[in-house]
């Protein structure tokens, strides 16, 4: 794998993602045969709208991840968050704006708090957000008072999708091209950049292939999204919003690790934290941020979560965590820190969504069906040690 690297000069990243995408191509086969509906363009746009939530937190979880910390409290956190929401939105008559702004106040709080203990007092923070999984969640109980808290008002849930909750084909098509271009204009940038340090691209041809691969996946999920048209209305969905605001939330993130000093900061903490307190990275500041930028995330998430439910409820992300942190390292954001990238959060997200999906269109029954997620997610992070070993990434 070393030698096929070096020949046609392929990033480490570059290969995981063909891997993975490739992956989830067999998966969708796979499951398509074994059911005979995986693929149809219903199936595929909810499985769009479902991963929105977990690809969120993992995206943002990855750079606490990637700076050698950890969160086990993010599903407890969105609960409480989300709760909260609803509660001011049903029970006080809130708008959503205001009741969405103190859910962010409550979040930030949380990670401030959360944050302060690891970074500050170094406490481990497998052990701070231990606690924080049980006592937020306790939390969001004495907030709901045991309840289900319901919203109603429209602008809301069109957040979390729905009936009118997606941008149309027009738009989406639009998106889709500018998405494109930008994959295009990347390469050129890329390759350009190489000759100006005087390093020799690698065939065009080549770079071409992999850039006309991306932007192939871009314009058949356009595709697909806009094949989706739901009964009662007279147009296709297109992209839904869910999926949109991921989108948004992924190229943020992006921005911040591909072009930005505290992105850089993250990595270099994450590959060695002692070096990069040594040449003035202010470790502890810039771990702070990441979980602030985490609570801002798991804001988003829960809004995204309580308006495709119509709902806040306690149970709110029971069991978000693992899924965040399992599509985090399925895409790549190594345990020992300091390597991992956005992008591969959101194919691990959609990896499993994918499977879980696959299997309860299988009608596979729900213990089956957990112990089956959790040993491919033990096979999957097998098969990353082997990769890493093989390409001589950071385990």
């Amino acid at each position: 794998m070393r030698s096929i690297q070096e020949k046609f000069q392929i990033s480490a990243l570059d290969l995981r993602l063909m891997i993975m995408s490739m992956v989830l191509v067999v998966m969708a086969l796979a499951f398509h045969v074994a059911t005979g509906n995986f693929l149809s363009p219903e199936n595929l746009y909810n499985i769009a709208q479902q991963s929105a939530v977990v690809g969120i937190v993992a995206a943002a979880i990855g750079l606490v991840i990637v700076a050698r910390q950890i969160d086990l409290s993010v599903g407890s956190v969105l609960a409480t968050v989300g709760v909260a929401i609803a509660y001011l939105m049903y029970s006080k008559g809130w708008n959503w704006v205001p009741a969405s702004l103190v859910g962010l106040a409550i979040s930030l709080a949380v990670y401030l708090y959360q944050g302060w203990l690891s970074a500050y007092l170094g406490v481990a923070s497998f052990v701070v957000t231990l606690g924080g999984l049980v006592s937020f969640r306790g939390i969001a109980f004495l907030f709901s008072d045991g309840r289900t808290q319901p919203i109603s008002d429209p602008t809301f849930l069109l957040i979390g999708g729905g009936l009118d909750g997606a941008i149309g084909t027009t738009a989406s098509w639009t998106l889709g091209l500018v998405a494109s271009l930008v994959i295009v204009a990347n390469t050129f940038s890329r390759r350009r950049s190489m000759q100006s340090h005087g390093l020799e691209p690698r065939p065009v041809i080549f770079d071409f292939l992999i850039s006309g691969f991306f932007i192939a996946v871009v314009l058949l999920f356009v595709g697909v999204m806009c094949a989706y048209q739901i009964e009662s209305k007279t147009s296709p969905q297109g992209i839904p919003n869910p999926v949109l605001i991921w989108a948004v939330v992924v190229a943020f993130i992006s921005f911040i690790v591909n072009r930005t000093s505290f992105g850089r900061y993250i990595y270099a903490i994450g590959g060695n934290p002692e070096a990069a307190n040594l040449v003035g990275i202010p470790v502890r500041w810039v771990t702070l941020k990441i979980y602030l930028l985490l609570g801002v995330m798991t804001t988003i998430a829960a809004m995204v979560a309580i308006s495709r439910l119509n709902a806040g409820t306690a149970s709110l992300g029971t069991g978000m965590e693992l899924y965040a942190i399992a599509g985090a390292v399925i895409g790549g954001v190594a345990l020992s820190g300091g390597s991992g990238s956005v992008l591969g959060t959101v194919l691990g997200a959609l990896i499993i969504q994918f499977l879980e999906s696959g299997l309860l269109l299988m009608e596979v029954g729900v213990g089956q069906r957990l112990v089956i997620i959790g040993q491919v997610l033990i096979v999957a992070v097998v098969f990353d040690v082997m990769y890493r070993r093989a390409t001589g990434e950071r385990l």
